[in-house]
């Protein structure tokens, strides 16, 4: 093979030139718009379309006032949820652009990595091992490059790629092997990929359990506004006989009813939680991952680069010939075959850290640099069980190097040793691995091959030592082990190494193992019944690959674990795609691992997950305040509506569409903006995770805001009543049960940012945007009572000190009574108050 050209590529004036002439390499999909998505969405909302409906019946019934009320209604709700909902969007949108892929190209003689949306025709991309290549093109160069098609093509298995053979390669499949140089001959919409990209984008992400509860939820309240309005149009004209006034108060009841603020706050919590997530260096891709972190029961993570620090430093070699393990500090007389062999055997531009620190150690040892008088003939990647790679070398004067390196088991079992000295060497290995250590072993072949094997393992290698690595534990690594701890995330190490030294990093980690391990031969040979049996009760799994780790995390979900997987190789992107949540590495991680997981850890710090945890578990527990919040202050809404009317009361029209919008604007802002900021209450990270399939939309979930949305609705109408009976004017008894309700809301608002806590406590929660809400709502209330031309438009009176004094104490007592449930909770379930 040749070796890699590098050339200067495309200049900055061309790259300008070319993105005019043939466009971004962006796909159809990537250039909708978000404003007009959101817009569409908006217009689609039942809520829009019954205020559409409102503003015209007024309109045809020349009640031009209340008409314009219900134009402005309908433009500030719309504004309100557009604003909302293009926040949450954008917000989506930037986390996306941050998870997409990049690329390493030629501009300007120099190599740069820019995003793959930023490539244009005739740009020199670099292919390495496990990217995604980013637009269609044509090889320049290559290095034993295979791809894998089976996104285009559904083949499976990954073709040979060679400038003189098969050239072409596509956007969107994965380099498995090797390397090359491509230039970029189609972007964007244009590439193969996206011309079928329009079917993938419509393949839907399946939606979390809790997307689904309020899917139902919302479904059954929107059917139940349905008939509601049904049965209160047609009870109306059978009492009055009169349409107009009865379509009205249909659709005033089918207004109240309608919970178009929880499919809002759930999208608004999801999204403003993931952009919150971005400033803790993790990158969440789809919004919805978010709530499921609060529910993860287990995470497996890798040992190198996740609990170790990556360094691979080489503070040892043993070496064979002399039978010596020699420092490598300090030391000038390094065994050099062992060392000039391990180097052969690396990748001539190494990524992994192991493999340069070796080019490291051969550059200070040799007295003289060889590697720029060899050319790469032929390399057997990575593979095999336990996993070993080879490289063929030749340079001008026809010497070949054949090396190899790889797990001890493996390049023993390929050696010319006896079956005495390959366990004598193993044991060896493994005394290494007791102490910590990461140990490859090294071997050579001799002679002249006229076709080269088909697999490396048909070589006959020459053992010629061991390359001891020391890889330290990471600083905090134990604190953020035992936070997952008291946080009841049980945390597992899958690894490749051997058991001695997955036992030593477990031990420094604080992670529980008492001894027991699985090895990756284990996994597959064990019955899917006794694997789910052990995967939960074993937190060490060794000499694992890529379909052992699947098969555990598969077991680990069925045995009912919400399981978190971190991974960085392209063979860890099966067991990333399997699990709940998939992690992978920002700094070290392959493309293909970032495409295949739910989130990046952008700076490979596992204390990230922590706080992503803390997060998402504050989320859900907000989102459930809100909820909550929402039902207890609509059934007073519907109710006062309905009520009066079944009940024949003299006056039925309490509540016009003007009161119930009115009402709207003050619930959404409450539900979407105060419960969104609520910090994490006490004991959020030291409560076990919650169940995937819990349900909090239940009747028994929530029987206490229904209590309190009755409380407070007899609180309402009995207030009303009582001034109705009393003979006082309509228009009194209306203001009597609006401010009551005004007020009731004010303190539900306070009263519902704990179902534990007192109020007194949760009054010192840090949340600016109280004050806030309830400043602007007690302005609104001020406003209504005594500001002449908003009093006329609501249809209301005056009220004298002593009636609206009433109004508050009724409002207090219909919604405070909730303070003594949440006392007993704390007595039961041993919780001190701080009152």
């Amino acid at each position: 093979m040749e070796k890699l050209v590098i050339d200067q590529g495309l200049t900055t004036e061309e790259v300008m030139v070319s993105r005019r002439r043939f466009g971004a390499n962006i796909t159809q999909q990537e250039k909708r718009s978000v404003f007009w998505r959101v817009l569409l969405g908006i217009v689609k909302e039942p809520m829009f379309l019954l205020l559409v409906v409102t503003c015209i019946i007024y309109f045809a019934l020349s009640q031009t006032q209340d008409a314009f009320i219900m134009l402005g209604a309908l433009l500030l709700v719309s504004g309100i949820s557009l604003f909302q909902d293009y926040r949450s969007s954008n917000a989506v949108k930037a986390l996306n652009k941050l998870a997409a892929p990049r690329a390493k190209v030629i501009r300007d003689g120099k190599s740069v990595s820019i995003p793959a949306e930023e490539i244009v025709k005739g740009d020199c991309v670099v292919l390495e091992e496990g990217m995604v290549i980013p637009a269609d093109g044509q090889l320049l160069s290559s290095n034993d490059l295979s791809v894998n098609e089976s996104l285009l093509t559904g083949e499976s298995f990954s073709i040979a790629k060679t400038p003189e053979g098969d050239n072409q390669v596509l956007k969107g499949t994965l380099v498995t092997s090797g390397g090359g140089l491509m230039e970029v001959q189609v972007v964007g919409q244009l590439t193969r990929f996206g011309q079928i990209g329009e079917s993938l984008a419509h393949v839907a992400v399946e939606k979390t359990p809790l997307q689904k509860q309020i899917n139902r939820f919302v479904r059954r309240m929107v059917m139940a506004g349905i008939a509601a309005f049904v049965v209160v149009v047609g009870f109306n004209l059978y009492l009055s006989g009169h349409f107009n006034e009865a379509f009205l108060q249909g659709l005033t009841l089918a207004m109240s009813i309608l919970p178009e603020e929880i499919p809002v706050a759930f999208s608004t919590f999801q999204a403003l939680g993931a952009y919150r997530l971005l400033k803790k260096q993790v990158i969440v891709k789809q919004p919805q991952y978010v709530e499921t972190l609060g529910a993860a029961t287990v995470i497996c993570v890798d040992k190198t680069g996740t609990l170790t620090c990556n360094k691979m430093e080489i503070v040892q070699l043993y070496d064979v010939a002399t039978g010596c393990t020699l420092s490598v500090a300090g030391n000038a007389n390094m065994p050099l075959e062992l060392v000039e062999y391990a180097m052969w055997s690396s990748e001539t531009a190494p990524f992994d850290p192991m493999e340069k620190s070796i080019h490291a150690l051969y550059k200070r040892t040799a007295s003289t640099d060889l590697r720029s008088l060899f050319d790469q003939v032929h390399e057997y990647p990575l593979g095999g069980v336990p996993p070993m790679m080879t490289h063929v070398f030749r340079n001008a004067a026809g010497r070949t190097v054949i090396a190899t390196k790889g797990a001890p088991e493996a390049v023993l079992r390929s050696s010319s040793l006896s079956g005495a000295e390959r366990l004598r060497y193993l044991e060896k290995s493994k005394e290494f691995a007791r102490l910590g250590y990461r140990v490859l072993a090294v071997g050579k072949a001799e002679g002249e091959y006229m076709t080269w094997p088909s697999r490396q393992e048909d070589f006959v290698f020459t053992f010629l030592g061991l390359i001891v690595f020391e890889d330290p534990i990471k600083p905090g690594i134990a604190d953020t082990i035992a936070v997952f701890r008291q946080a009841g995330v049980r945390v597992k190490m899958i690894t490749g190494d051997y058991a001695e030294t997955a036992l030593a990093i477990a031990a420094q980690a604080g992670l529980e193992a008492d001894g027991r391990v699985l090895s990756g031969t284990d996994v597959l040979n064990m019955s899917t019944v006794e694997l789910r049996r052990l995967s939960v009760s074993t937190n060490v799994f060794v000499r694992m690959f890529p379909e052992a780790k699947l098969k555990v995390i598969n077991a680990l979900k069925d045995a009912g674990e919400v399981v978190a997987m971190t991974g960085d190789g392209v063979n860890d992107a099966p067991a990333l795609k399997a699990a709940h949540i998939g992690i992978a590495m920002g700094q070290r991680g392959s493309e293909v691992a970032k495409s295949a997981s739910s989130l990046i850890l952008a700076n490979d710090d596992l204390a990230g997950m922590t706080a992503a945890i803390s997060l998402g578990r504050k989320i859900y527990d907000n989102l459930k305040k809100a909820i909550r919040y929402i039902i207890s202050i609509h059934i007073p809404i519907i109710l006062i509506v309905m009520i009066p009317l079944l009940l024949g009361w003299s006056f039925a029209g309490i509540f016009s569409p003007v009161h119930v919008i009115f009402l709207e604007l003050i619930m959404g802002p409450t539900c979407s903006i105060i419960y969104e900021n609520e910090p994490a209450e006490p004991g959020t990270m030291e409560r076990p995770p919650r169940k995937m399939t819990f349900n909090f939309l239940t009747f028994r979930q929530l029987l206490v805001s229904l209590l309190q949305g009755l409380a407070i609705t007899a609180g309402c109408l009995g207030l009303g009543y009582y001034y109705l009976q009393a003979g006082t004017d309509h228009t009194t008894v209306r203001t009597v049960i609006f401010i009551t309700l005004l007020c009731c809301n004010i303190f539900l608002t306070q009263l519902n940012r704990s179902f534990v806590h007192s109020v007194f406590r949760t009054m010192r929660y840090r949340n600016r945007l109280v004050p806030v809400v309830i400043g602007v709502t007690l302005v609104f209330i001020a406003c209504l009572l005594y500001v002449p031309a908003v009093r006329s438009l609501f249809a209301l009176g005056e009220l004298s000190g002593s009636q609206l004094a009433l109004c508050v104490a009724v409002a207090f007592v219909s919604t405070c009574w909730v303070e003594l449930g949440k006392l007993y909770i704390r007595k039961m379930d041993g919780i001190k108050a701080y009152q």
